[in-house]
């Protein structure tokens, strides 16, 4: 078996041990003689899937009994909309810029009230976390926005936000499970499955149940209210199936691997190796203020178009894929998320080494 380093920020590196097991159980998953793929979604069989998911992420992150978990699909830009949908009751809220998809989700906001810019480090190409620890928040605001870990940028709050006591929402989708979470400091956690848990088309939504409700605004589509899917047990309509049975096989595999706290330290270390390596180069060179320093997504330049697209070029033909930066910022970035394994950035880093000394 030929497998690659797969540096993709998304769609991204899965564990071999649940992409083994997804094979083994694809023509017949355990005597049902069908695929998940192919079986009802109202089956026994496939509830009991949904439900252990469920119960197995619970006990993961440790999601106190007062929060709804929820699979839906659309992507976490879905969530962009019908979280100003469902939760904007005064038509105001406060929103953190911090990259690419925190301004996406501020421009959807204010399709549907007033969206306030609370702070930004658009100022240096969003390669820092602004301070958060006066913002101008007022009594009129249903809730703070932040997206945790940027995903393009390669940023990630250490420290959340002084909220004044207002709902803080995070878009979590590129740091998910890479470390432990006190659910109870949200009031909504949501993230895209398709980075660190499972394949694209699930996302995962955590919401605090007083949340949940009928008010929403006027316009709101059936599909896009939370309560639907609440109250129907991420059932409304048909669900991601296969999407959540990977994600089930992955909460399966960190539960087994010792858990967030044990994959928090693997990360770090993970992301230590590389980028001490940076720091110690004077040909390669990190772009995000080391305190803002995602473990999830490295994005580091040379700083020289042409050698950028020679290394891009080299490093795939040498088995390390996806290493080209998001088109809105160049250079390269490396996503190193829970299934990259250790190996992997090692390999990486004794790659760029000799990249560094036969271009220098």
């Amino acid at each position: 078996m030929s497998r690659v380093y797969n540096f993709s920020a998304g769609p991204a590196v899965l564990p071999v041990e649940v992409l083994q097991e997804a094979a083994d159980e694809m023509l017949d998953y355990k005597g049902t003689g069908m695929s998940v793929m192919e079986m009802s979604h109202r089956s026994k069989a496939y509830q009991t899937i949904i439900d252990e998911a469920e119960a197995d992420l619970r006990k993961l992150v440790g999601i106190p009994d007062n929060y709804k978990v929820l699979f839906l699909q659309g992507g976490a830009s879905m969530q962009f909309a019908m979280v100003p949908m469902n939760f904007m009751k005064n038509r105001k809220a406060g929103y953190i810029l911090t990259g690419q998809w925190a301004k996406k989700a501020f421009a959807e906001a204010k399709i549907y009230g007033e969206a306030v810019e609370l702070a930004s480090s658009a100022d240096k190409t969003f390669s820092y976390i602004p301070d958060c620890s006066d913002l101008p928040i007022t009594d009129d605001m249903d809730y703070v926005y932040i997206c945790e870990n940027n995903t393009i940028y390669g940023t990630k709050f250490w420290q959340l936000p002084d909220t004044k006591g207002k709902d803080l929402i995070a878009d979590m989708s590129s740091c998910f499970l890479s470390e432990p979470i006190d659910v109870t400091k949200y009031a909504m956690i949501f993230a895209g499955a398709q980075k660190n848990v499972g394949p694209a088309g699930v996302t995962i939504c955590i919401i605090r149940e007083d949340l949940i409700t009928d008010d929403v605004l006027p316009f709101t589509p059936t599909m896009l209210k939370y309560k639907i899917h609440a109250d129907n047990g991420s059932m409304y309509n048909t669900p991601p199936a296969y999407g959540i049975y990977i994600c089930g096989k992955v909460f399966k595999w960190l539960l087994k691997t010792g858990g967030l706290e044990a994959r928090e330290k693997i990360n770090r270390n993970k992301a230590k190796i590389l980028y001490d390596y940076l720091d110690s180069s004077d040909f390669f060179k990190g772009t995000v203020e080391p305190s803002s320093r995602s473990l999830m997504n490295v994005p580091f330049i040379i700083g020289d178009d042409a050698l950028e697209a020679k290394f891009i070029k080299e490093a795939k033909e040498a088995g390390f894929e996806n290493l080209k930066g998001h088109r809105t910022v160049g250079g390269m970035r490396a996503s190193i998320y829970n299934a990259m394994p250790t190996d992997g950035v090692k390999a990486l880093v004794e790659f760029m080494k000799k990249f560094e000394a036969e271009n220098k």
